[in-house]
């Protein structure tokens, strides 16, 4: 049972938890980037500017897909911007993405700069921040599982208790997911030379894999039809992903053999 309330206030004004935890992930999430930025060519000052782009994007988007995915639940068109006197609040993580995503190549396209190259250290920065973000849900008693009824799974990190019953700590396992992978990825980045875009869509697929597992356990999704939109996002996410890195690794093939081939070396 959580004991804390989930806002304060500060000259009349509620300041919610979840929102400075996830302001906090958008600041480590930056950190991140700014110490890989050298990794694929970038200085600490073109992280910043990127960030400047992609943030606002990022919350622009992630407001926006909730509410395209649930406007059934506003009266009026500006509702969509009252989130803190009684109106509705809610984002969406993919729908953060595309907005971050667009930021990024509007970034790129403006400053000249390489998106793949830029992509590899964004992610690393993206599943710390997000990973920090889950623990807003915890204190928002959101993005739960099931709910458990046998007693001897009654306890965290498998379950939270909200209001008395226990629910899978789905919010938990994301978070768990999201640090395996960034390490794993971070390793990948230092420790081997993969081609620029490797580790984005690498991302890709590791978290894709698992949001799909994870949604699959929870109870407040967004939903399109009877689908969880997030799960058919990480299946066309996943087959996006893994056939470029496939195309891109026959195309690489064919240009090393026709590199290596006895004509080419006679030229």
């Amino acid at each position: 049972m959580l004991l804390m309330q989930k806002y304060f206030m500060l000259f009349n004004y509620p300041i919610h938890y979840y929102g400075i935890i996830s302001a906090v992930g958008y600041l480590i999430g930056v950190i991140v980037c700014c110490l890989n930025a050298k990794k694929r060519g970038f200085k600490f000052d073109d992280i910043i500017t990127c960030a400047c782009y992609v943030i606002p994007l990022a919350i622009i988007g992630a407001r926006l897909c909730f509410v395209l995915f649930n406007i059934e639940l506003f009266d009026s068109f500006w509702e969509i911007f009252d989130i803190t006197s009684g109106g509705i609040s809610g984002l969406v993580f993919y729908g953060g993405v595309v907005g971050g995503l667009l930021g990024a190549l509007l970034y790129c396209l403006i400053h000249k700069k390489n998106f793949l190259k830029l992509a590899d250290i964004a992610v690393l920065g993206l599943l710390v921040g997000q990973a920090i973000g889950r623990w807003g849900n915890f204190i928002n008693e959101e993005a739960h599982g099931f709910e458990v009824t046998n007693p001897s799974f009654q306890f965290f990190p498998i379950c939270v208790e909200i209001g008395g019953r226990y629910f899978l700590a789905t919010f938990f396992y994301e978070f768990v997911n999201n640090m395996i992978i960034f390490t794993v990825l971070e390793i990948l980045l230092y420790k081997t030379n993969l081609k620029s875009g490797t580790i984005g869509h690498l991302y890709l697929i590791a978290y894709s894999a698992c949001r799909f597992v994870v949604e699959g356990l929870r109870v407040d999704c967004v939903m399109i039809g009877n689908l969880k939109a997030a799960q058919v996002t990480s299946v066309l996410l996943i087959l996006y992903a893994t056939t470029y890195l496939i195309v891109r690794a026959i195309i690489d093939r064919k240009k090393a053999k026709r590199n290596n081939s006895p004509d080419a070396k006679k030229e």
